[in-house]
């Protein structure tokens, strides 16, 4: 017995809710059916997927199955969606996955422009970090993608965009602001320093070094950026980031940091819409913030 998507979506739809009649009216499926499907797939592995009886607990095996369950189910939905947007479109589908950064500094003149230039074209903006852009690209769920650093990919081509220095970012009234002169790095360090995903193209060495002692670290932007406007604490960031920030936030150059972000954007050669692809490319080409 193969595998089938809908046994997944079951197994992790009970996983979410904890209880079988829950994930009952969420699938709108009956509990025997659902527990059956279960049943299935427990022997098709041979293995139990929950400690127990009862459905509130993962087994060891079961967490595993749960994660790439769900990266899966992620995967199928997001192409089912692409298909059935394609068939809808006129012209067809653009998927487009960038770093926010640049996303919200150039894609709102773009968009504009390839509505104008492309009627019934459908386009889907999303916007992440580097890593799910890059695996976006790699997975052919992206038909251009615009991220931090350069990566060789099978079949995808790497253009360089701009690049952009590093340096503090903080409230207008936070101390390293308001003092004369340019902060040096451990003045930053000293200063309530947080850590964010973009600190991992910093490549000076004293800086290094201060990131991985540091005890905060803030993935989400939103969460980084409300730390930030308190006062208390500093990041360092790429100069461009601050253009969508909030207004009462500064962005300062630091002594003794040279380091600069360089953004690419990438072109999947496999996309069924080469020339409106290439044509996109262009635009966010010229719509770029200088180096």
């Amino acid at each position: 017995m193969a595998i089938k998507v809908e046994m997944l979506r079951c197994f992790c739809t009970v996983a979410q809710t904890g209880n079988l009649a829950e994930a009952s009216d969420r699938l709108g499926r009956t509990q025997s059916a659902i527990s059956m499907t279960l049943k299935q797939l427990e022997e098709h592995l041979g293995k139990k997927l929950f400690e127990g009886e009862r459905k509130s607990q993962l087994s060891a095996l079961g967490e595993q199955v749960f994660d790439l369950a769900q990266k899966q189910l992620r995967q199928f939905d997001e192409t089912v969606h692409s298909i059935e947007t394609s068939a809808s479109s006129v012209l067809g589908l653009i998927r487009v996955v960038s770093v926010p950064s640049v996303a919200a500094v150039v894609f709102p003149k773009v968009m504009h422009e390839v509505s104008q230039k492309y009627p019934g074209l459908k386009i889907e903006l999303r916007d992440t970090d580097t890593q799910q852009v890059i695996d976006a690209l790699i997975r052919g769920q992206a038909d251009i993608g615009i991220a931090s650093g350069e990566f060789a990919l099978n079949a995808v081509q790497a253009i360089p965009l701009f690049e952009d220095g590093f340096g503090l970012v903080a409230s207008p009234d936070h101390p390293l602001v308001q003092t004369p002169g340019v902060p040096t790095i451990q003045d930053v360090v000293d200063a309530g320093f947080v850590r964010n995903n973009l600190c991992s193209l910093i490549e000076t060495r004293e800086l290094r070094e201060a990131i991985e002692q540091t005890d905060f670290t803030a993935h989400n932007t939103y969460s980084l950026i409300a730390m930030v406007r308190t006062g208390r604490w500093v990041t360092v960031l790429p100069k461009t980031v601050v253009e969508f920030l909030p207004e009462e936030l500064v962005f300062r150059p630091i002594a003794g940091l040279p380091d600069r972000r360089k953004v690419f954007l990438y072109l999947n050669e496999r996309t069924r819409f080469r020339s409106i692809a290439e044509d996109i490319c262009e635009l966010v080409k010229a719509q770029s913030p200088p180096s």
